[in-house]
């Protein structure tokens, strides 16, 4: 059971990320409206002419490594910044969202937990003397 879960967890935030960031090429699908400072945050991220492509660059190959398992904790890690901020715009910015940005932080700490072997080395401290 545990293998399972662990492997739709791994499959279904892949899939997530690989079509909404997918999405941010193509817009197959359309953005609902937002409330203003929710807007005016994605406006200024669009202005800045290269934020959103290297958001969206990320989530596709962050969500393909995911979907194909390979190197699984590095797309977890690549995730993490933008799950963590999904989350708090919509905590702040717009709270109608709220429900999928938990669901979504609570599946990417899952893996987190689940690759928690995987991430050891990087939680050491360590000197470079």
């Amino acid at each position: 059971m545990n293998q399972k879960f662990h492997f739709v967890a791994r499959i279904v935030l892949g899939l997530v990320f690989l079509i909404f960031g997918l999405n941010g090429f193509f817009n197959f699908f359309p953005m609902p409206p937002m409330p203003e400072r929710a807007a005016a945050f994605g406006m200024a991220l669009m202005q800045s002419g290269y934020f959103l492509p290297m958001l969206k660059s990320v989530e596709v190959l962050s969500g393909a490594l995911l979907i194909l398992g390979l190197y699984a904790p590095l797309g977890i890690v690549m995730l993490f910044p933008i799950v963590i901020n999904i989350f708090l715009f919509h905590f702040f910015l717009a709270p109608e969202g709220l429900p999928m940005a938990i669901g979504i932080l609570a599946v990417e700490l899952y893996l987190i937990y689940s690759y928690r072997e995987a991430f050891k080395g990087i939680l050491e401290a360590k000197s470079d003397r």
